[in-house]
């Protein structure tokens, strides 16, 4: 496949996946609420979009997911980004952003980092480890916010506690199970052997 022709097909998988991850977001699709969580799914399209076509447009996705994140945090926050959003608005911004901002970067690293191992393993690797990237990160800066803006209660520790240990590891083993063959899936359609 010619440049040309690469870069066209990387712009429209760009956008599907854009249109995918807003979509997601804005429906039960990619943000399942649990009250005073939301477990997320919508690293998949980061991981599928930074493993097929690299980097810079993994960043792109991410900067779409922390959009999809902010605008969801507005609209229905769930209980524990509604109490700190009362307290710093610019700290849910950081919240929402930073972390869907590293799972590209980690994803790609830990992807190059196993490209000499079995191709399927490094895909469900670095899926898995972006997922928990944003799940560490994004509870980690919650925690932090919340101490800061000194919220501190056994019910918030509990609550990010249960989702780091209940949601944090189910959406990396979706991520895991997922990526990967979509990844293959889209590299032999389009005839691309690497990310």
């Amino acid at each position: 496949m010619n440049t040309r022709n690469g870069n066209l097909v990387n712009l429209v998988t760009l956008a599907l996946l854009m249109a995918l991850i807003f979509l997601m977001g804005q429906t039960p699709l990619g943000l399942i609420p649990l009250g005073f969580c939301n477990v997320t799914l919508l690293v998949i399209p980061v991981a599928v979009g930074t493993l097929f076509m690299g980097l810079k447009y993994g960043v792109l996705l991410g900067l779409t997911f922390g959009a999809t994140s902010f605008v969801s945090a507005l609209l229905r926050p769930s209980t524990l980004v509604g109490t700190l959003m009362g307290a710093s608005l610019p700290m849910v911004i950081v919240m929402t952003f930073l972390p869907r901002l590293m799972v590209p970067v980690v994803i790609h690293f830990v992807h190059k980092t196993m490209a000499h191992k079995l191709e399927k393993t490094g895909l469900a690797v670095a899926a898995a480890c972006g997922s928990l990237t944003n799940t560490i990160l994004y509870l980690g800066l919650m925690l932090i916010f919340y101490m800061i803006c000194g919220i501190d209660n056994t019910a918030v520790l509990t609550a990010i506690g249960a989702t780091a240990g209940g949601a944090g590891p189910l959406e990396a083993v979706a991520a895991a199970l997922i990526t990967p063959p979509i990844v293959l899936a889209l590299r032999k359609a389009m005839h691309k052997k690497t990310a």
